[in-house]
């Protein structure tokens, strides 16, 4: 389900927490070691909850194998583009990345046997505003913040999708996925106050 999908996602600061003393030299915490411990129980509560097929999940086990991997690259991605920040590298980097993204998936879209104008101005403003816009405006805060906290302030998204997801579609995540995903969101939304509540005013 997409509630699955976004919360497995947001298990990316688990990763980084990993990754980022040996990618980028930013030292673990003791916080960051309690958000760890929180997010590993969120995870092993997403994994050992069982979904009900539906039309729009007709696989959840492989749906969230793919979701788990999403996070591990989505954290491998974030400490890439803090890395690229400290030699103004990011905007090339990321119009590199989307190029390639957009030769890997095109094969899979073709061929395209009917569409709308609408369809085409749908694309044109999710890739502009959607990807273009939110890239570049990640582009210019990621200069300024740790990978960790990046990661942590990117995860308010996940708090309305299952709600969008259920009104439209009709997806109902299990009671061991909601409790797994409030635990993931809670872990981090509490770090991210953390962080902003405990900062200098230089650092702010």
């Amino acid at each position: 389900t997409a509630a699955n999908t976004i919360f497995l996602q947001s298990t990316a600061p688990l990763y980084l927490l990993l990754i980022g003393p040996w990618l980028l030299h930013e030292p673990i915490r003791r916080p960051d070691v309690v958000v760890m411990i929180a997010l590993a129980c969120g995870l092993a509560l997403l994994l050992a909850g069982t979904q009900p097929t539906v039309a729009s999940a007709p696989d959840p086990a492989t749906g969230n194998l793919l979701a788990l991997l999403s996070g591990v690259s989505f954290a491998f991605g974030l400490a890439g583009l803090r890395w690229l920040a400290r030699s103004d590298a990011v905007p090339p980097a990321l119009v590199a990345a989307n190029v390639l993204a957009f030769v890997f998936c095109l094969p899979m879209a073709l061929p395209v046997t009917s569409s709308r104008p609408v369809d085409w101005l749908i694309i044109l403003g999710l890739g502009c505003v959607q990807v273009g816009l939110a890239y570049r405006l990640l582009a210019a805060g990621v200069r300024h913040v740790p990978a960790l906290e990046v990661s942590l302030l990117l995860l308010l998204e996940p708090v309305l999708n299952p709600i969008w997801a259920w009104i439209v579609h009709g997806e109902s995540p299990g009671h061991l996925s909601l409790a797994g995903g409030a635990i993931v969101l809670a872990a981090t939304t509490s770090r991210t106050l953390l962080t902003w509540l405990t900062a200098s005013p230089a650092e702010g």
